[in-house]
């Protein structure tokens, strides 16, 4: 069986690198490997996505959906302190990378569940879910996550989505408008678009 960054667990042999991302001028470290998502550089569309996301109105926690190592929750939690961010991915591998770079980061404000989409916290409701989807894993997969999305955001939660437009963002956004009262493109980024729906 082919490894995905999608993987329950992976099989490859692990092959850790250190990368670094300067974000609102602080410099973070991240420990990568072989088997996750975007191991040699933190990716275009997540930073695009971390760059355009703005604190939702709402009080609550934020859910990082497919975490990976964890670079997205990790930036939220060191911009928004007050909050919990909820982490969550399938790939084992790749959750305690995330672990890892929290504490290698100085942020505790972060909680890292092993979840396949939303199913492990589907009691929680969320201020906000962000999202840059395993695109790879198939249009019906990611559709799922966005429902699942829509059914755990708290009254006036936002969900927020990056993904390319040869990827099949404008398909997605018509798909994220039957499930939202709104919903629009609010960043275009080198053919990586920013969904936001409320």
């Amino acid at each position: 069986m082919t490894d995905h960054y999608y993987t329950e667990n992976p099989h490859s042999k692990i092959e850790k690198h250190t990368i670094t991302y300067t974000f609102q001028q602080k410099t973070y470290s991240f420990t990568t490997s072989s088997g996750v998502f975007s191991k040699e550089r933190i990716d275009y569309g997540s930073r695009v996505l971390i760059h355009a996301f703005k604190e939702p109105a709402v009080k609550g926690p934020i859910l990082d959906l497919g975490c990976g190592y964890g670079p997205v929750g990790i930036l939220l939690a060191s911009q928004f302190s007050n909050r919990t961010i909820t982490m969550v991915d399938i790939n084992e591998r790749a959750l305690r990378l995330a672990k890892q770079n929290c504490t290698a980061n100085n942020v505790d404000n972060v909680k890292i569940v092993k979840s396949d989409g939303l199913t492990e916290v589907s009691e929680e409701k969320f201020a906000a879910i962000i999202t840059n989807p395993p695109i790879r894993q198939g249009k019906q997969a990611i559709y799922s996550m966005f429902e699942q999305a829509s059914e755990s955001l708290l009254p006036g939660g936002e969900l927020w989505i990056v993904i390319q437009k040869k990827q099949g963002a404008p398909s997605a956004l018509q798909y994220v408008r039957t499930l939202f009262s709104q919903a629009e493109i609010v960043k275009k980024d080198k053919g990586y678009y920013v969904i936001l729906a409320k």
